[in-house]
């Protein structure tokens, strides 16, 4: 009976150790992630209205696929401050567990994206910071915008727990912090092991799969994404620097094939870049089709108004393109400015074509009078009077340069050289021009003759 009551004892002892064994086992395995899987999405290059769009795209089909974790490797110098709010807002109403990995640098918009992962980790190299808004043009941003990226900065540290302070020093110079090499004048960068101090930094790793194993994914399904070539080629022509190149090529090519016969490659060139500019804004999110109908309906009345005298079709087509693209844009101040290059560029390689390449007047010899009626080619006004030439007389008014003289008793209106003639001065017919007859005073012109 004893023996029997041993025998179960032990059995049970086993038995529980077995379970036991099975769920230690099993949760290695879901710690490992088998079975899970993650979405490493790049967040590379220029931070523009094209990066949003295909984080857009990938965190909905992350969504959509029920992955378990989405790991973004960030190396950027930053970019654009209201694509990076985009990204920043994307990031906030993500509900998938999700981590940024600073793999090189994650600098100015680049540093607000990583603070809104929900974890951040960093190669030892890796560096992030220097969040100071500056304009396209290099210089300092307005206080009222330096204000507005500053409390986002802020506000994106305090939403995953981190001390805003360092926050507020990567983007604001005012703050002292030395200790972290930023003094006061100068944004703060921090390094990877300063970040993971600070609380930057969840940790250091070497790479990805270091990265998996710390999250206990290192069995997990990993699927990386990649920009797709309609994703990659409206990043390439929305990068602000390439769009008043595409302007300023459109208007040359536009502008040069108006005064040019036929239609050849200025044109194309200017129709083609049109078209670059309007796909790359349309992948990417920015245009509708309300700005391609405002551009065709633009051009339609720059047209018109070469056969409809007036001006008024031809303001109201210039002001449909230019509506046209300030619509395509999520800046209206930079494009506005993208414009004036544009604008300027096309106004002196004008000045530079029809001056010295001597351009034919194609499109306008159909509407341009380019026939002289001189008397070489044969014209003669309706009443020549030549006869007067070297007829003497003496001025009634004061020319000044224009007036009345009397010639044998017959009042002309007469014009000097560009000089005064008082009244009752003696002239001389010298020149005509039609109904325009052209005197100097006789004294001058007894003068010449002397000299001659």
């Amino acid at each position: 009976m004893k023996r029997s009551f041993r025998l179960g004892i032990w059995g049970t002892l086993i038995l529980l150790g077995s379970v036991l064994s099975f769920f230690h086992l099993q949760s290695s395995v879901q710690a490992d992630g088998e079975g899970q899987t993650v979405y490493v999405i790049p967040v590379k290059d220029t931070v523009e209205r094209g990066m949003a769009a295909f984080l857009t795209r990938t965190t909905e089909e992350a969504r959509e696929n029920g992955v378990d974790h989405i790991i973004f490797e960030i190396d950027t110098p930053g970019g654009r401050v209201d694509a990076a709010g985009d990204i920043g807002q994307i990031f906030q109403d993500l509900d998938v567990p999700n981590s940024a990995f600073v793999t090189n640098r994650a600098y100015s918009a680049g540093s607000y994206i990583a603070l809104n992962a929900d974890a951040i980790y960093m190669k030892q190299t890796a560096t992030m910071g220097a969040s100071g808004v500056i304009n396209s043009d290099g210089t300092a941003a307005d206080k009222k915008a330096q204000s507005a990226w500053i409390s986002a900065m802020v506000a994106a540290a305090e939403s995953t727990g981190r001390d805003p302070l360092y926050a507020r020093a990567m983007a604001d110079a005012s703050v002292d912090l030395k200790d972290y090499g930023a003094p006061e004048g100068e944004f703060l960068t921090l390094g990877a092991t300063d970040a993971e101090e600070v609380g930057y930094a969840e940790g250091i790793v070497d790479d990805r799969n270091e990265l998996l194993s710390v999250l206990g994914l290192s069995d997990a399904t990993v699927i990386e994404e990649t920009p797709t070539l309609s994703e990659n080629i409206a990043r390439f022509l929305t990068d602000p620097v390439v769009i008043p190149i595409l302007l300023s090529i459109a208007s040359i090519g536009l502008v040069v094939e108006l005064y040019s016969p036929g239609f050849g490659i200025p044109g194309t060139m200017g129709a083609l870049s049109l078209v670059l500019f309007f796909y790359g804004h349309i992948v990417a999110g920015l245009a509708g089709y309300e700005a391609i109908i405002l551009l065709i309906l633009g051009i339609g009345l720059v047209i018109a108004e070469f056969f409809l005298p007036g001006g008024i079709a031809g303001i109201a087509g210039v002001v449909a393109i230019v509506s046209s693209l300030m619509l395509s844009s999520a800046d209206m101040g930079h494009m506005a400015m993208s414009i004036g290059i544009a604008l300027l560029v096309t106004i002196v390689v004008s000045i530079v074509l029809f001056k010295f390449v001597g351009l034919e007047r194609g499109f306008f010899r159909h509407i341009i009078l380019n026939d002289s009626t001189s008397s070489e080619q044969g014209y003669v006004s309706s009443q020549n009077r030549l006869d007067l030439i070297g007829m003497e007389g003496e001025t009634i008014t004061p020319l000044r340069p224009s007036g009345t003289a009397d010639f044998d008793g017959e009042r002309l209106d007469v014009v000097t050289e560009g000089g005064f003639i008082p009244v009752h001065q003696a002239v001389k017919i010298i020149k005509t021009e039609g109904s325009r007859i052209v005197v100097r005073e006789v004294e001058k012109v007894e003068q010449e003759e002397e000299t001659k």
